[in-house]
């Protein structure tokens, strides 16, 4: 056990697999109240119970239960310090411009993009009220260049992610709160196998970008959070935090 954060209390959505697993249990062993919000309600309870947290069931596009979320944090642990705005999807009728439908595009937009939007609207209140916080929101590396595989909304709501963060950590700054994108490259995650497993062949035009010759996993990009939601980056906000293994930084990759 850490205690890196020690005594905060921390929201994380999607909390239930991937990225947001790998970040809820990195959270607790450095010793935080972790309110996981998720669907996910056969393991929603499971997980909160062994990392000591509260599980609390949440479609991250309602604002109601977005609301009741964050409520639950401060009304259970008495604060809400961290908000790590995780919860997202990459569907595959979500493709190039050409194929993707009106309904498709609006499903991912509200997902990924407007769940961000009531997060943060939800939790900065606490946090001024308290005169400190973290956010974190989850971008991607496609938010800064174009995807080799297209998926024209999922691209566009990552952008609007790493647009939003950037105004909110410049607005609140002075008002002791942190706001900043976690922009991973392809994670090892059940998003990207279940890829692999419909189309192996788009899965791994990929991975022929990324310089360390692998994908990242759960835990490295957990890591990543960690850091920005501690004191340890009390002096960034409003960055892009790229953990992408060098994709960003290539123009060719060596085989």
């Amino acid at each position: 056990m850490g205690t890196r954060l020690e005594g905060k209390v921390a929201v994380v959505t999607g909390g239930c697999s991937g990225i947001g697993l790998a970040t809820v249990r990195r959270f607790a062993e450095e010793g935080a109240k972790v309110v996981i919000g998720d669907l996910d309600d056969a393991n929603g309870e499971r997980i909160a119970q062994e990392v000591g947290g509260a599980y609390v069931h949440c479609d991250v596009t309602d604002k109601d239960q977005v609301d009741t979320l964050f409520a639950t944090a401060k009304e259970k642990f008495g604060s809400v310090d961290i908000a790590f705005n995780n919860a997202g999807i990459s569907p595959p009728e979500d493709d190039s411009i050409l194929d993707t439908d009106l309904d498709a595009w609006r499903k991912v937009q509200e997902v990924n993009l407007t769940s961000v939007y009531l997060c943060c609207k939800a939790a900065l209140p606490y946090m001024l009220e308290q005169g400190k916080g973290s956010i974190i929101n989850t971008a991607s590396f496609v938010a800064v260049m174009g995807a080799a595989t297209s998926q024209i909304s999922y691209s566009a709501s990552k952008g609007g992610v790493l647009s939003m963060s950037r105004e909110l950590g410049v607005q609140f700054a002075r008002q002791g709160v942190r706001v900043n994108a976690l922009c991973p490259g392809p994670v090892n995650t059940p998003l990207l196998r279940e890829l692999f497993a419909k189309d192996e062949e788009r899965a791994a035009r990929r991975l022929v970008h990324v310089p360390m010759g692998r994908f990242g996993e759960p835990e490295e990009m957990a890591n990543a959070v960690l850091f920005l939601a501690s004191d340890e980056s009390s002096f960034i906000t409003a960055n892009t935090f790229l953990v992408d293994g060098g994709i960003s930084g290539a123009y060719v990759t060596p085989l």
